[in-house]
């Protein structure tokens, strides 16, 4: 078993250790000191640019107001003319963000041995640590090293989590509890699991809703992430779906969806990297759009590097397709206005797998980023569409491709 790796620190002129954990995957800090109730922001936002990372020992809410303080420092440096270039502004976009991630990562909290913050005015976050870190984990029971179990002081810690970290958990899990409505299942919830991407932009679940289906017998969901798209399938009146992933945590949520939904024993949910065994007459694919590298869990469903997911499915699926039944592939055109994709590269990629175009849906994005003139990527967003593209073999009579 390969335990977790442990940051070291020197407090009330004693070594301490504990566990590091970020589900992001940024790495254990160097240096770590001591900051509480008495910290100022700017130099705390000076040592964080630097490198070091401030464990906090006073009051929570305190905490949080250093970390707006903090980001507010980040927000007021002097903003660059965005490059005429909608390539170039997407990476300095993207760089933008990572910077502003790390040196916000750099505040940390402790969680001790029973999931909760030992600090003055700390939310309870036990659920959201159980359902994120899972019942299991931090395994706050056991030394991860010698040297940490021979650490004594008054305030022993198990662990040290970034306090955005922790708030980003504590918010997916009120959105857990609360659901996002999706009309296309008559106003019920998907309720989104941490890690996994939630539906609030629900253009994509309207086109699988409003295109024609082509059987009502059996489908395959690819990538369900929290089964929305398989529900809205059993809801229509299909009456076996395949909804496969193979992250456990979407497994689980979307397990857990199409049970509150009443449609579990339509959807069948099973761990498989993209395709089922066997074939069926309806494929369906959301994958994600841009083919960027995610810097954590949730942006796997939306940045890919290389296309891979893109092209897995599109390469399989005349394998898993019947002779006279359609892939619906849904896709925004995001990456193509950013420059990272062209056009042709998707239309040259149904061909060599095989396939046709029998038809298309589009929708416009409805959400606020698209009207946001000072958003750097504002004219990409603007010109998005997302399709529904009807895919089939191509031995078959089809339309061209638009």
């Amino acid at each position: 078993m390969n335990h977790p790796p442990v940051v070291e620190w020197t407090e009330a002129d004693q070594p301490r250790s504990a566990r590091w954990r970020s589900e992001n995957g940024a790495p254990p800090p160097r240096r770590i000191v001591i900051a509480d109730d008495r910290t100022k922001a700017d130099d705390a936002y000076r040592l964080a640019c630097e490198g070091t990372a401030l464990l906090w020992r006073g009051d929570f809410h305190n905490a949080r107001q250093l970390l707006t303080a903090m980001a507010r420092r980040i927000d007021r440096r002097p903003r660059k003319t965005p490059p005429a270039d909608v390539t170039q502004a997407f990476h300095l976009h993207r760089a933008a963000q990572n910077h502003r991630a790390r040196i916000l990562g750099m505040l940390l909290v402790p969680l001790d041995a029973a999931l909760t913050v030992p600090l003055h005015r700390a939310p309870d976050v036990r659920e959201a640590c159980i359902r994120a870190y899972g019942p299991g984990e931090p395994d706050c029971g056991e030394a991860a090293t010698g040297r940490e179990a021979a650490t004594e002081g008054p305030d022993p810690t198990a662990t040290l989590v970034s306090l955005r970290e922790l708030l980003a958990l504590i918010g997916a899990n009120e959105w857990r509890k609360k659901g996002v409505e999706i009309p296309a299942l008559g106003g019920d919830r998907i309720h989104p699991h941490y890690g996994v991407f939630s539906p609030a932009r629900g253009e994509y679940v309207d086109l699988v809703a409003e295109a024609p289906l082509p059987t009502e017998e059996l489908a395959f969901d690819i990538g369900t992430g929290t089964g929305v798209l398989a529900s809205v399938l059993a809801r229509r009146g299909v009456r076996r779906i395949v909804a496969t992933d193979q992250d456990p945590r979407a497994l689980a949520c979307a397990r857990e969806n199409t049970a509150r939904l009443g449609v579990a024993g339509q959807v069948d949910v099973i761990e498989a990297d993209l395709f089922p065994a066997g074939r069926a007459p309806l494929v369906v694919c959301n994958p994600p759009w841009v083919p960027a590298k995610p810097t954590s869990p949730v942006e796997h469903a939306v940045y890919d590097p290389g296309n891979r997911m893109l092209h897995g499915f599109l390469n399989g699926l005349a394998d898993h397709l019947t002779p006279d039944g359609e892939g619906w592939l849904i896709l925004s055109d995001l990456a193509e206005h950013l420059g990272l994709r062209p056009h042709t590269e998707l239309l040259d990629a149904f061909t060599q797998a095989g396939l046709t175009v029998l038809g298309r849906l589009d929708v416009t994005p409805r959400h606020p980023r698209a009207r946001d003139t000072s958003d750097p990527l504002h004219v990409a967003r603007a010109a998005e569409v997302t399709s529904l593209w009807r895919l089939g073999l191509a031995d078959r009579t089809a339309s061209a491709p638009r």
